[in-house]
């Protein structure tokens, strides 16, 4: 089974990329092979490549890529309650990071851990330190993540849906908490999100997903202003607006499910889905085709440049 096909993006100093899509299209796996997290057995990379400053991380033993994750490639993963050690204090699970990869000893890294504590504005942090995941609110929760992975100051954040089940507020003051911390640090990061005001908040370029390929890829105010792919026009309709919510028309929906990808279409994988589908687009795979500079989609409709 292939779980993801040619993805491919690129993120700049400083940038910020949004990765979009539906539940199981691939958006997690792909930052997983960043990381090179992908369990091999069962899983492995048929080819391809992933370049940091020109390296290609792939070609890395582990040992190299242990200098690298967690120090010069930091993740935030989805679920910080399952995420963070239940047993450890989270000022000691910081501090372990810092102690590994800066080469400093034990009382330093504390200190570095309530630095960041104090950093991602945790209230007393000389307290909170000390305190075990359980006993912080998952808004708390969430901005130890962040200090975790930013304790070695990373020139790549990777945000695997870091506002996730938090309320709107806390979710507000993580997205602004983390463009503070990409202003301060010049840090790029990668945000895989399916909140699509979340990407328009917070993202320069946005590439879309849909089982397991890019479907579309663009700056995010092109990608809003003339979204070209069927399947990004179809998630943007979905979005509820102050006039249809007026109108009391019910709020739009794509039909269909995304196909499993033990049983993927023939041709374009939105086709069964997609209402201006013809036999060409189940013939074969479309290819991710340029409609505008800086500007990609996935689609046998549109009009290349």
């Amino acid at each position: 089974v292939r779980s993801v096909h040619g993805v491919s993006y690129r993120v700049e100093a400083g940038q910020t990329v949004g990765v979009v899509g539906e539940s199981g299209c691939g958006k997690s796996v792909t930052a997983l092979s960043v990381m090179r997290l992908i369990q091999t057995p069962p899983g492995r990379f048929a080819g391809g490549a992933i370049r940091y400053r020109g390296t290609d991380l792939l070609k890395l033993s582990e040992a190299e890529m242990r200098r690298i994750r967690g120090n010069r490639i930091s993740m935030i993963f989805q679920e910080p309650m399952t995420s963070l050690n239940p047993v450890l204090t989270v000022g000691r699970q910081i501090a372990e990071t810092v102690m590994l990869h800066q080469q400093v000893g034990r009382r330093e890294a504390l200190a570095r851990a309530t630095e960041m504590l104090r950093l991602v504005q945790i209230p007393e942090p000389q307290r909170r330190v000390n305190e075990y995941p359980h006993q912080l609110s998952g808004g708390m929760r969430q901005r130890v993540m962040i200090a975790l992975a930013l304790a070695c100051n990373p020139e790549v954040l990777i945000a695997d849906e870091p506002t996730t089940a938090l309320d709107v507020t806390v979710q507000a003051q993580i997205l602004d908490l983390l463009r503070r911390l990409q202003k301060e640090m010049n840090m790029s990061i990668l945000f895989i999100t399916h909140n699509l005001g979340v990407v328009a908040e917070i993202a320069h370029r946005v590439a879309v997903m849909y089982a397991g390929r890019v479907v579309e890829d663009a700056g995010v105010y092109d990608l809003f202003e003339k979204p070209t792919h069927p399947y990004t026009r179809g998630l943007l309709s979905c979005l509820p607006t102050a006039a249809l919510l007026a109108s009391g028309e019910r709020l739009r929906a794509i039909p269909g499910n995304v196909p499993s990808v033990l049983s993927l279409p023939a041709g374009c994988t939105f086709a069964p889905r997609c209402e201006l589908a013809a036999d060409d687009c189940r013939a074969a795979v479309p290819e991710l085709i340029a409609v505008q500079p800086e500007h990609r989609a996935r689609c046998i409709k549109v009009k290349p440049i």
